[in-house]
């Protein structure tokens, strides 16, 4: 059987593009699309992606409006987050450590929630 090999993209809805785009990427590193060919794309590290659908009762995203929720895989959590705050964005980082890792909480400033994770422990992948 052929599988998919990763995500390829993430597409969501923005009131402002443009300033969502420089958010993403002045605060997270992620690229913004290129305007053409000949620059580079968002490129991250092979490892697990999980892909999960939820109940549409669940709160876990937040805000009942949110749909989705985006989970970045970071190496270094502690300063991930420092590096967040020190940009005035608020994280909750979660205090127990998972056997997967650990995990960090924010939004974004259209209010899509953001989940980041470092892996530890028994790494699914």
């Amino acid at each position: 059987m052929e599988k998919v090999q990763g995500v390829g993209g993430f597409f969501f809805r923005a009131a402002d593009t443009e300033k969502l785009a420089k958010w993403y990427e002045d605060n997270l590193g992620v690229t913004r699309v290129p305007d053409d060919y000949d620059k580079p794309a968002w490129r991250t590290e092979a490892g697990t992606t999980v892909f999960a659908p939820f109940k549409q009762d669940t709160t876990y995203f937040g805000d009942m409006k949110n749909q989705w929720m985006i989970n970045f895989r970071v190496r270094d959590l502690d300063a991930m987050a420092a590096q967040l705050r020190s940009n005035g964005i608020e994280v909750e980082v979660d205090p127990e450590e998972y056997p997967n890792g650990r995990f960090a909480q924010l939004f974004d400033p259209e209010g899509n929630p953001i989940q980041l994770w470092q892996p530890g422990g028994k790494d699914p992948g």
